[in-house]
């Protein structure tokens, strides 16, 4: 058998199937809550070998080419961690009110980094990958400057979080890798993202599955407690994810460049979920984590239905532009 090709088949079987694969490694996190909880502490080291496989796919020819885009990455900053913030805040605020640990886990969806899933969907949206990949990049070593930032301006000192730790832990998870990966990217003159996916995506896809089986393991006893909100917690939820797609769409539609709009959108959508969750078991309430948890299971179903839109979207615009060029 060949390994290389082995390990590439699988990881893109993976892929295929991870708006399956995840939410299922969700619920097995929560039936297998006692064997697996031991192994919660291996959780920050799990996330910091994802997040240096992402890197590895990005060098500074990437990372100079946003650069000279900065009004679309500033753009998506905005709308991702304010506009899309700033909903959450107001929606958790009015439904559950404002000391409400739900409403911090409404917010800390917002302001985390995108998500590193998002650069295949805009691969397979037909969005542009470096400029995705990116802004993943960069969005990831801004965070420990976010997402405290973005905790002390919605709560002030309402939620007591020690922005100290807070960014060390997010220099150790996300920035350290990523510059890292980013230096190996350059070492091998681009070369090493190919030359190791074979072996480096499939145990990065075991490892993010890992990530969210054991935090969910972490949760699971202050499940039971919360049965009765969920009725209100989900529908809630799954309208955010939406909003955060919706939003990077709208505001971009005035540029009318269906690339860079596809991108945006996905990029406002789609969150470092695994990132949230640490985050949330590690500096706030359980409670907190329960909203960023649930959006693990809608985030990438969502994704599907918005790569069905833009697939339609593209093709009544492809018609439309042949007819006329027919007339």
């Amino acid at each position: 058998m060949d390994i290389r090709k082995f390990g590439l088949s699988f990881n893109a079987t993976f892929e295929k199937w991870m708006f399956l694969i995840i939410p299922c490694s969700l619920v097995l996190g929560f039936l297998l809550e006692r064997p697996l909880s031991p192994f919660v502490p291996a959780v920050p080291y799990l996330f910091a070998f994802v997040t240096l496989t992402m890197a590895m796919g990005c060098g500074l020819r990437q990372l100079q080419g946003v650069m000279k885009r900065p009004g679309i990455m500033l753009l998506t900053f905005l709308l991702a961690h304010v506009v899309s913030a700033v909903i959450a805040y107001a929606a958790g605020t009015a439904i559950f009110g404002a000391h409400s640990p739900y409403v911090v886990g409404l917010v800390l969806f917002t302001i985390i980094p995108l998500g590193v899933s998002s650069v295949l969907w805009v691969g397979m949206s037909g969005g542009s990958v470096p400029l995705m990949l990116a802004m993943v990049v960069l969005d990831s070593l801004l965070s420990p400057l976010v997402v405290p930032a973005g905790i002390h301006l919605f709560f002030g000192t309402d939620v007591a979080v020690e922005s100290g730790p807070l960014m060390l832990d997010l220099t150790i998870l996300i920035v350290l890798p990523t510059i890292i990966g980013v230096a190996l990217n350059e070492w091998s003159k681009g070369k090493i993202a190919e030359q190791s996916k074979p072996f480096a995506a499939p145990i990065s896809k075991f490892c993010f599955v890992a990530v969210v089986a054991l935090n969910a393991s972490a949760i699971a006893p202050y499940v039971d407690k919360l049965k009765h909100d969920m009725a209100v917690l989900v529908p809630i939820v799954v309208v955010l994810v939406g909003v955060c797609y919706a939003v990077g769409f709208a505001f971009t539609a005035g540029l009318r460049d269906r690339e860079v709009q596809t991108t945006v959108s996905y990029a406002t959508g789609m969150r470092n979920i695994s990132l949230g969750i640490v985050l949330a078991m590690g500096y706030f309430s359980p409670l907190a984590a329960v909203p960023v948890v649930l959006s693990i299971l809608i985030q990438q179903p969502i994704a599907t239905v918005h790569h069905y839109v833009l697939h339609k979207l593209n093709k009544n615009k492809t018609g439309e532009t042949v007819r006329t060029h027919v007339r």
